[in-house]
């Protein structure tokens, strides 16, 4: 007898209907898969039967046959356990199971008939939803995650049994739901807060720009000077995530197998910090069947990468084409897949190999040579990818014992709000345009016009500095953002001597000059 059900798989963030067809034919006892399946669901062979046998029925003792459409795209993962036990009940006659076509079905069995939870669950119920489906039966600890997609019904299912009974009619098992706005609401929340922050004034105000127009951003000091705390704090000023990018961002945190039953929404700016150990598909994505790597779990949020040049180069280099164009491409033998990848990327480093070349109360050992190759691992074109270079000084001991409180977040990311609404309202209409830094050549011609006298100060910089055409475009659409703080609608001379003040990293003194 021949059954069938549907499921779903996750290629890339999206979700792809899967079709499971289970046959039991009267022959020599066997049990193929086929379907372009990888390992473990080859693998699923074995919890199958060991989960039918004890929940109290009986393997079919023939030759089983289970069929995945389509069957030119690869299966992995475990998520197909659940639908093929509950397809081969059906074939072998064991369960009446009718109403199974109006229901995707996903989960992974234990041996003893648990269901247990699947990565990708949020991008499974999106998907369900948009093919309309009728409901949806997932692992019980996967149930708020998929509960997030307002508009299919979500069954939590415990074991093999509750999920029999069900389909049957037999069972009054009730749709999960969740307060969405509740849970964006309460999930809202920072732990840390900008006024912990002592001194830096000048760092914070670095910051602001940076957030107000999603600029990249390197802070230069000596250890420390308070980089990683400054870093980490520059979520909490960014704007707060609106809800389909808060689906966005989950749904790669859901494929990545990042989430738990306790975030099923996540509602704050994403912050990661890798090690400088990190490898090329860590940081980009990759593997054999590729998976997200951090430039795509901080996808409207900010990268942070401590020691940049201890970082490998060809790791670093791989950053240029995320930071260009928002997304990176993965492209494999059997699968070419594309990750988003729009971040904020903040980067600190010493400067200098023993870190105190501009620590007055340390002496520094490092030579200009070496100094030169230090700084020599970050390269021209990722440089002229970030836009705001800003050295952060050794803290003095009256700062350090100042009991004031500095400026605190809430107050920042209105300043912040408020540059970013400008910004919106000069890009209406302009696709993939929401900040000054996603500006292209086209746009500063028509946005960053400049008077004589601002454009005068901006040529005796380029002509002084050496600086890039890249550079150009940078302090361009840093004094943009300034002006957009300052409410102005005209960028001034002060905006452009402020912007370029912000190129530290090109002048001759930190090349070991």
């Amino acid at each position: 007898m021949l059954a069938k059900l549907r499921s779903m798989s996750v290629v890339g963030i999206d979700a792809l209907e899967i079709g499971i067809e289970a046959d039991i034919a009267r022959m020599l006892p066997s049990f193929t898969i086929v379907g372009l399946p990888d390992g473990a669901v080859r693998e699923s062979r074995e919890r199958v039967m060991s989960a039918i046998k004890n929940c109290g029925f009986d393997f079919p003792n023939r030759k089983v046959t289970i069929n995945m459409a389509p069957a030119d795209v690869r299966k992995e993962g475990s998520a197909f356990d659940l639908p093929i036990a509950i397809g081969l009940l059906a074939a072998s006659e064991q369960v009446p199971v009718n109403s199974t076509e109006s229901f995707a079905v996903v989960g992974e069995l234990s041996l003893d008939g648990s269901v247990k939870p699947v990565k990708g669950m949020l991008s499974m119920a999106i998907g369900a939803r948009d093919l309309g489906f009728k409901g949806m039966l997932v692992p019980s600890e996967n149930a708020e995650e998929a509960a997030v997609a307002d508009g299919v019904s979500v069954y939590p299912i415990a074991t093999l049994t509750d999920a029999l009974d069900f389909l049957e009619g037999r069972s009054g098992l009730s749709p999960h739901t969740t307060d969405l706005v509740a849970l964006f609401n309460r999930a809202r929340q920072y732990a840390i807060d900008f006024k912990d922050v002592k001194g830096q004034e000048h760092v914070k105000r670095a910051l602001l720009i940076a957030a107000a127009g999603s600029h990249n951003i390197m802070m230069v000091g000596p250890p420390g000077s308070g980089k990683t705390m400054l870093a980490r704090r520059l979520p909490t000023i960014l704007p707060d995530l609106t809800l389909d990018e808060a689906l966005e961002t989950t749904k790669i945190h859901s494929v990545a197998g990042l989430l738990d039953s306790r975030t099923p929404l996540m509602a704050t700016r994403p912050f990661r910090s890798p090690h400088h150990t990190i490898s090329d598909a860590g940081l980009i994505g990759g593997g054999a069947y590729p998976r997200p790597g951090e430039v795509s779990l901080s996808h409207h949020g900010v990268l942070f990468l401590d020691e940049l040049p201890e970082f490998n180069k060809n790791v670093l280099e791989n950053l240029r084409q995320p930071l260009e164009d928002g997304k990176v491409t993965i492209s494999r033998a059997a699968v070419a897949l594309s990750y988003p990848a729009r971040f904020m990327l903040a980067a600190a480093l010493n400067p200098c190999p023993c870190g105190f070349y501009t620590d007055p109360r340390h002496e520094c050992s490092c030579t200009p040579v070496q100094i030169q190759r230090y700084m020599s691992k970050i390269s021209g074109p990722l440089m002229d990818r970030i836009d705001i270079h800003i050295e952060v000084p050794a803290l003095s001991y009256d700062e350090l014992a100042q009991k004031e409180a500095g400026e605190d977040s809430a107050s920042m990311r209105e300043k912040v709000i408020a540059a970013r609404q400008a910004q919106l309202e000069r890009f209406i209409g302009q696709k993939k345009i929401f900040a000054n830094a996603h500006m292209e050549s086209k746009h500063l011609r028509k946005y960053c016009e400049l008077d004589s006298q601002s454009a005068q100060l901006l040529k005796s910089a380029i002509d002084r500095l050496g600086l890039s055409a890249r550079a150009y475009d940078r302090i361009l659409k840093v004094a943009r953002t300034i002006a957009d703080l300052d409410g102005a609608g005209q960028i001034r001379s002060a905006h452009i001597a402020e912007a370029i003040q912000y190129r530290s990293l090109d002048r001759k003194l930190w090349m070991g000059g």
